[in-house]
């Protein structure tokens, strides 16, 4: 694949970033693309390996045929690369900029710490393919006349869409939000990834005769029922949004907020929606190790945030992992995002014990030192002063208004026993306990990967495809 030696010739590169000084005064995406040329020596590195663990289940959960659209773009072969990237990934766009890039993680040179620059490749290929206007609208030569609506247009809602589409139905798709895209759109910063590219995409999949219905909150303006009445098939692909609760001593205090209205509410801002503004104070405190804690520490310091703490229960992890014991899987070891680079100051194995105030108002964090078992060590308190603070520590399932509580109460729906509020359905066929309803995405397997709602979201499509029609051409 690629340049036999070319891992021996080339060392590994991967977009730069602009510095931070200038990145947080804006919004706006901050990498700086490579060259076509560049890329394509990238691409030369790729390996003829034996058994190429990147595109298996231990790399990509969508099977993205990463040695072969290497080798394309080693020669050169841009539109060939993006219709093989296309056969597996729906939006290449999207994980080239927001996936954690477990396939480098499996990247037999990264027993070197040397892997493929997949993740960067990727992101070239996609971008690419807009400029020669390759992405374009398909729309299917035949319609079966069956209709599919599907609910929550996230990754795994779109992905579906796309492809049921494309297979001939009529596909209509109901969003809470004002405008499609769900958590992708409100939940991740447009530092990250800016949304005008999922905004190219939904006019794609409205050429190709997809219908997008926003501002429809189903299980409370439209019934689940009446979805089930109305379709041959309906598709719940709804986000992972209600907040584990921290259950921390004063968590009403004014100043101590749930990550992701924080974030929603800043992403509405830079897309011109209406929002009640709110004047966010300063410094604050994350509480939380994950992508939403380092998008708020990102957001706060793009707000203007003079200093931003993010509190980890977990220890620090090792700088290296032990390649021979973790290798190809996703190893646990020292990372510092983006945004954590900006200037963040980090404590780890250290646990929130109480939100201090005065007259209502945030002034501090009581936290202490943890063992090894998570338990408070004695005489280790200490005390941060904040204004602010968020807490990020994951999400319990899906909102607790909507389809959930309807199907629950009224359709007495399964639910998964080991995920609060997740709807049971297995990732073979995706059919819940309900006739004609499916689940995909977190709705189904809890918070997860951009990458694995649209793996969800295609064989989900498959699957009811199948049903519809008898057999499917739709990959699985």
């Amino acid at each position: 694949m690629g340049k036999v030696t070319g891992f021996l010739e080339i060392d590994r590169q991967v977009h730069k970033y602009q510095p931070a000084s200038d990145r947080i005064r804006h919004f706006r995406e901050f990498t700086l693309p490579m060259s076509d040329k560049e890329v394509e020596k990238q691409a030369a590195r790729c390996m003829d390996c034996g058994i190429p663990y990147c595109h298996g289940p231990t790399g990509c959960p969508v099977h993205n045929q990463i040695p072969d659209w290497n080798d394309l773009v080693y020669n050169g072969d841009w539109d060939n690369a993006i219709r093989n990237l296309h056969s597996t990934n729906n939006f290449p766009e999207f994980t080239g900029r927001i996936c954690p890039a477990p396939c480098e993680e499996a990247c037999t040179l990264n027993l070197e710490d040397i892997p493929v620059a997949i993740k960067t490749i990727e992101q070239a290929i996609a971008d690419k393919a807009y400029e020669t206007g390759h992405i374009r609208p398909y729309p299917p030569e035949r319609k079966t006349g069956r209709r599919v609506a599907i609910i929550g247009s996230g990754p795994a809602g779109m992905a579906a869409a796309q492809q049921l589409g494309r297979a001939g139905h009529d596909v209509h798709v109901y969003e809470r939000e004002s405008r499609p895209g769900g958590l992708m759109r409100y939940g991740i910063p447009d530092f990250k990834i800016e949304k005008h590219y999922i905004d190219r995409r939904i006019e794609q999949m409205q050429g190709e005769g997809v219908s997008f219905h926003c501002g429809i909150n189903v299980g409370v303006d439209k019934p689940v029922a009446e979805l089930l009445a109305e379709y041959d098939a309906v598709l719940y692909c709804g986000g992972s949004e209600t907040p584990r609760p921290a259950n921390i001593p004063g968590d009403d205090l004014d100043g101590v907020h749930d990550a992701m209205p924080y974030l929603v509410q800043q992403n509405k801002r830079i897309g011109g929606e209406p929002i009640q503004s709110v004047a966010w104070p300063s410094p604050p405190i994350v509480a939380g190790g994950g992508d939403t804690a380092s998008d708020c520490v990102g957001t706060a310091f793009r707000q203007g945030a003079v200093r931003v703490t993010q509190l980890d229960i977990r220890p620090q992890p090792p700088e290296k992992e032990d390649k021979l014991s973790v290798w190809p899987y996703w190893a646990t070891k020292m990372r510092t995002s983006s945004s954590q680079a900006e200037g963040a100051e980090r404590e780890f194995q250290v646990a929130t014990l109480e939100f201090i105030g005065e007259d209502g108002a945030l002034t501090g964090v009581k936290c202490c030192e943890v063992d090894e078992k998570r338990k408070p060590i004695a005489g280790t308190e200490f005390v941060i002063r904040a204004d602010l603070a968020f807490i990020a520590i994951g999400f319990a399932g899906p909102a607790a208004v909507g389809p959930v509580s309807e199907l629950a109460g009224q359709m007495k729906i399964a639910i998964d026993s080991r995920r609060s509020n997740n709807v049971e359905a297995n990732d073979r066929d995706y059919k819940t306990s309900v006739e004609k309803l499916y689940a995909a995405g977190d709705v189904r397997r809890g918070q997860s990967l951009v990458v694995w709602a649209i793996r969800e979201g295609r064989q989900a499509a498959r699957s009811i495809d199948e049903a519809l029609m008898g057999s499917s051409v739709l990959p699985r």
